[in-house]
């Protein structure tokens, strides 16, 4: 195991994204963990899916009273990325904003571009003017692609993209790569594996099932049922980060006197990818034990088994061994466990305004 050279005790992190489902859960996992400690968080709030989730998950930031600053804005805003580093001594930065979604990037290209090229270029060029102890960002396993060899290893190629979304990503590390080795920053990149959970993103499978499922309308189960994925709990991804943050890649220098980059990239996945159908039994019996369906629903009246969408991989699963040997640890959270969460939470947040259709 590699061994802590970054307290955060004391420090300022930034977290961009901070209203976004992983980017919260950080948040209140630095607050409720490391005392004192100084949390800014940036978002800027897009109505990609439901702003009031976004505002909701503020709230309980808020509600914890720590030493918490909330900025809106874009990290795509130079000057107000370059006012917030000015203003405040930041010690470790968490790029976790980004415009998210495969299929999203296929009819929206431009906010991709500007969120997560253009966006993650300021932060770069930040953490160049304003050094900090350490970079960490969001890669995605999108940028595995169609790569036959499973598991997915960092040590595979990665240089075929199936979507604009893979691209960016892929083009985040390689930036990255290069700000580490011109300028010395250490930054870690971390591929999270298909992230879910309470109060997660509405346009995961997981989330619009459900939201489907109680209108009554039909889900679409894609590549008829021949997809698996390596569906990741979101404490388990908070868990990897908050590790990663904690040891910085050393800085050493090369035999001509160059920095070598103090660069490194994981997975953060469950290294169990799971069928979308038994992932869809599963989610079914949690909702009905939820409450949020009644027993007697007819869920094979609402699917339908369709051809696999444009941008889509038929398997996702995370090689992990490099996590576990650096940092301990390892996301092992069963599917049903999880789901069950969701369930629970959903249930209490979202059927406050729906109808009593099923008589729930």
């Amino acid at each position: 195991m590699l061994p802590y050279n970054i307290d955060l005790t004391g420090k300022t992190i930034l977290v961009t994204g901070a209203a976004g489902f992983i980017g919260s859960n950080l948040v209140k996992r630095l607050l409720n963990d490391f005392e004192p400690i100084k949390v800014i968080g940036i978002d800027s709030i897009t109505d990609y899916y439901d702003v009031n989730l976004k505002n909701e998950r503020l709230k309980e930031i808020e509600s914890l009273s720590k030493d918490w600053a909330f900025i809106k804005g874009s990290i795509a805003d130079k000057t107000l990325i370059e006012k917030v580093f000015t203003e405040n001594r930041i010690d470790v930065v968490v790029n976790l904003a980004a415009q998210a979604g495969v299929r999203y990037s296929i009819t929206n290209p431009d906010s991709y571009i500007e969120s997560n090229l253009i966006g993650f270029y300021n932060i770069l060029e930040a953490c160049r003017h304003h050094p900090v102890e350490h970079l960490v960002y969001a890669s995605s396993s999108s940028v595995y692609g169609n790569n036959e060899k499973i598991p997915y290893s960092t040590d595979d190629k990665v240089d075929n993209p199936i979507s604009l979304y893979a691209a960016t990503k892929k083009s985040n590390e390689l930036m990255a790569h290069a700000y580490s080795k011109l300028y010395n920053i250490p930054s870690t990149g971390l591929r999270f594996f298909t992230v879910y959970g309470p109060a997660g993103r509405p346009d995961m499978a997981y989330f619009g099932f459900t939201d489907k499922l109680v209108k009554g309308d039909t889900i679409k189960i894609f590549n008829y049922g021949n997809c698996k994925r390596d569906f990741t709990y979101v404490d388990d991804i908070v868990e990897g980060v908050v590790r990663v943050m904690q040891h910085a890649p050393e800085k050493q220098n090369g035999e001509d006197g160059l920095p070598i980059p103090p660069y490194k990239v994981y997975n953060i996945g469950n290294n169990q990818p799971e069928n979308l159908l038994d992932f869809v039994q599963i989610l079914q019996e949690e909702l009905v034990r939820a409450g949020v369906l009644p027993s007697d629903y007819d869920f094979e009246a609402h699917k339908e088994l369709v051809p696999m969408q444009p941008g889509d991989v038929p398997i996702t699963y995370a090689d992990t061994t490099p996590l576990e040997q650096d940092f301990g640890f390892k996301p092992s959270t069963p599917l049903r466990e999880g789901l069950r969460s969701f369930a629970e939470w959903y249930k209490v947040y979202k059927m406050k305004d729906i109808s009593k259709k099923y008589n729930i």
